[in-house]
């Protein structure tokens, strides 16, 4: 039988204990937008809330990403591209305009409108509600002014009495 030295057993309680803390915090594999290095979005990642409903954030190895929950089921990404007047259903919540696409219902893709960057907020609705996901982000995402508003077709064309 062999004996093990001190610095052996040092090296191997070493890498036990490193095991044992990032074991269950993996990284969530996301892929940064193409504008994720705007200064805006910097200001957004540093103010994230550290959950969305009883998901807690996760590490990401993307710029400008957030993920909440195991399985990461709520994801944002700043700096995709600025959209254009849409048929999406609009609205606004705590200030910020979201268009909604449920083309992939229990999965809704929600982003922002008249801010650039924009941002993109991903939700899987059995596991958080968009609007929890939406508010939480709210003074993050309220960091990147403005330059246009949600407007209805009857804002535009009127409508006939």
């Amino acid at each position: 039988m062999g004996t093990t030295t001190r610095p052996a057993r040092a090296a191997i309680a070493a890498t036990a204990l490193l095991l044992a803390l990032t074991g269950c915090s993996a990284a969530v594999p996301m892929t940064a937008a193409p504008d994720a290095a705007a200064v805006e979005c910097a200001d957004v990642t540093v103010r994230l809330p550290a959950a969305i409903d009883e998901l807690e954030r996760r590490d990401t190895d993307a710029q400008a990403t957030g993920a909440w929950g195991s399985p990461a089921s709520v994801f944002l990404h700043c700096g995709v591209e600025q959209t254009g007047p849409s048929t999406l259903p609009c609205f606004t919540v705590r200030g910020i305009d979201w268009l909604r696409d449920d083309a992939d219902a229990p999965t809704f893709v929600f982003t922002t409108y008249g801010r650039e960057p924009a941002v993109r907020v991903t939700v899987d609705s059995t596991a958080s509600s968009g609007t929890a996901a939406l508010v939480a982000v709210a003074n993050a995402v309220g960091t990147i002014p403005a330059d246009r508003f949600c407007t209805a077709a009857e804002d535009v064309l009127g409508t006939e009495e």
